[in-house]
Parts: C-alpha cells; structure tokens; sequence
C-alpha cells in the first residue's frame, strides 16, 4: 500500500519534524524481538503537539468516511490508538470503546471498556501497524462481542507483506495515513537520508529478519 498524495507526505512531514519516527541505519534500534531495525517510530509523540493532532484527526476522519462510511461506534487499540479514537469518536459525536491488551486483572476482568451492542459498526482505531498481530486481536475481540468491524485505520504502516496478509486472513479493510515508502520519499526529500540510506532502509522493509546480519 502507498500513499502518494499531499496529505500523506505531510503526515510523514509531520512524524519526522517531531521525531516520532527516528532512521538510523548506522546505529540502528533494537526491537523487544532483538531484531536490528534503522526505524524507531512512536506515535504517540504526535499527541503532545495541538496542530498535528488535530490534523490527525481530520485525516482519519476523512479516511473513514471515504473507506468505511458513518460508523456506529470508533474503538482505540491500548495504548496508542485510545487517544486518537477519543478525539475522532468526539468530533463525530460518537460511543467510544478501547480494547485492552490483556484481560484486566480484577473487577469483570473486561477486554473491552464502555459500552458496545451487538450489531453495531465499528471503526477501530490504532497508532501503528507492524505486524498487525496487536490489531487484530482488537478486531477479533469486537467481533467476539458482536460488534461488526468495518475497517480499521492507523497512522502508519511499514507495509510489511506479512502483515498485509494478516489482513487479508481476517478480511478486516484498512488504511493508514501514511506509510513506510512515503515516509522515505519525505525523508529524502527533506534530507534526512541521502540514496544511500534509501537503499538500505528499503533493504530493511523487505527483509527485515536478515537486514542487521548483512549490514552490520
């Protein structure tokens, strides 16, 4: 998937600008998995700065009424997505929800918090997609209290093949405001990387699992 348009570059703009993503292919990250990644992205970030935010919004909100149309209810992902799905499903005067990661350890020990009826349509919310696993196990806990999903939207992607598929597995539609090629046209547009880092971090994208063994 490729955003090409003004308003992703500038969400890639955006994230860049404020170091919610960070590249660095010589002194790369290391993810929780200990895979070796020149990509740091959090999201997040973006909740600290009023514009951006807002233009967030609007963004997703346009997105979901050209993908998925009026929604019943907007659902966030815990922790990234409850932010955002709170600000989208206020301007839209809609019932939020947010799905958590895990089971709560007391009370009615609830996946989901507030209130969804069976039958409703839901948009669910996320900051990042990267494998997807965290997505759709959102997705599959809404189904399993009746909720219909109509499609799920998320700030950024790094359009990994796999997680695309995963996608397709559980036929949930999606779309992200910006995503990881877009990103790397804005970032050497605006001369954070030079074409040599284009290539490695478009190696990365490919193969991931191998990137840290050839490059370092």
């Amino acid at each position: 998937m490729e955003n090409l348009g003004y308003s992703s570059l500038k969400v890639a703009e955006y994230l860049l600008q404020i170091k919610a993503i960070k590249l660095n292919v010589n002194n790369p990250f290391t993810w929780a998995s200990g895979m070796k990644s020149p990509i740091y992205c959090d999201n997040r970030k973006t909740l600290s700065y009023p514009a951006i935010r807002n233009f967030l919004r609007q963004e997703f909100i346009s997105g979901i009424r050209n993908h998925f149309g009026e929604p019943d209810v907007i659902a966030g992902v815990a922790t990234g997505g409850i932010a955002l799905g709170a600000l989208i499903a206020d301007h839209l005067g809609k019932p939020f929800i947010y799905v958590r990661s895990s089971v709560k350890g007391h009370g009615l020990q609830n996946k989901i918090e507030g209130e969804l009826q069976s039958g409703q349509s839901v948009v669910v919310i996320e900051d990042l997609i990267s494998t997807g696993k965290s997505s759709l196990d959102a997705v599959e806990e809404i189904r399993k209290a009746g909720g219909r999903v109509t499609g799920l939207a998320a700030i950024f992607t790094y359009g990994f093949d796999s997680s695309n598929q995963a996608f397709s597995d559980a036929e949930c539609r999606y779309f992200t405001l910006t995503d990881y090629r877009t990103m790397l046209i804005q970032a050497t547009n605006d001369r954070y990387i030079d074409e040599k880092d284009m290539e490695s971090l478009d190696y990365w994208r490919m193969d991931p699992k191998t990137w840290g063994v050839n490059e370092n």
